[in-house]
Parts: structure tokens; sequence; C-alpha cells
């Protein structure tokens, strides 16, 4: 998760917390807070918790997996191209296993012919290692 999302989840905890603290009871106050605290910490660690990754001959991206014999062109993406294909050149059939933090992906073609997925958009930090251990285990198969 990007830093100032932390900070801007202080920001607004803190905030909070001080419009409970002049609004009910202390205890309350704290309570709610605490609450609204663990909360944001937990949601913030799913969403950090997005794993992908190539092991075994297969890509997995979150919770979805493909076998390697099965993908085809692998595009890495500059941050431009992947709005692009995210929006005005989207395939209403690709799975998507993008994250709104990071701007670069990895476009990875479907050849499955029984799969209606033309493509997965694969949002990562580091877009030509992907396509590249993609392309290895591709060619070593």
């Amino acid at each position: 998760m990007p830093l100032r999302w932390w900070v801007q989840a202080i920001m607004l905890l803190a905030s909070l917390w001080l419009a409970f603290i002049v609004a009910m009871p202390a205890a309350a106050a704290w309570a709610a807070t605490l609450l609204l605290v663990l909360l944001t910490v937990a949601g913030f660690l799913w969403l950090g918790s997005a794993r992908v990754e190539v092991r075994d001959g297969v890509l997995y991206a979150g919770p979805a997996h493909i076998s390697v014999d099965l993908v085809g062109p692998v595009e890495p993406l500059d941050p431009e191209q992947a709005r692009r294909v995210h929006g005005v050149d989207a395939d209403a059939r690709a799975f998507l296993f993008t994250r709104p933090y990071l701007k670069r992906a990895v476009k990875v073609h479907v050849l499955d012919a029984a799969d209606r997925t033309p493509y997965w958009l694969i949002s990562t930090r580091h877009p030509h290692r992907l396509a590249a251990a993609l392309g290895a285990r591709a060619a070593s198969d």
C-alpha cells in the first residue's frame, strides 16, 4: 500500500476521533476510534496482500491461476498503455487483477480455446520482470 494512503487514513481517523470525543462520552469515542483503526488496518493489509507470481509452471494472480502453457504473448505496459487497456481499449471479457495504486501492468494473452477470456491485465510494480518470468517459463516448458 502506498505510504500516502496510510498517512491519509491516520489523518482521517484523527479527525473522526476529534469529532467523536466532543460528541460522545470518552470511552465510546475511544472504542469507536479503535474499531475504525482496526478495520482500516485490516482493510489495508488485505488489499496489500495481493500476490502475483509464476511458480511451478503456473501464473498466480490473487485467487486466479493459469498454466503458462496457455499463456500467449505477454506485453509489459507503461502507465499510459495500462490506462488505455484498462479504459478505452478494454475488453469486457478480460480478467483484471489491478490495483489503483500501481500504474504499470502486464497484458497476458490467453491461448486456451475453451476460455472466453482474451487476456489478463495484471498490475505490478515490475512489469518487465513478470513478462520475463512468463517468457522464460513458456520457453522452458
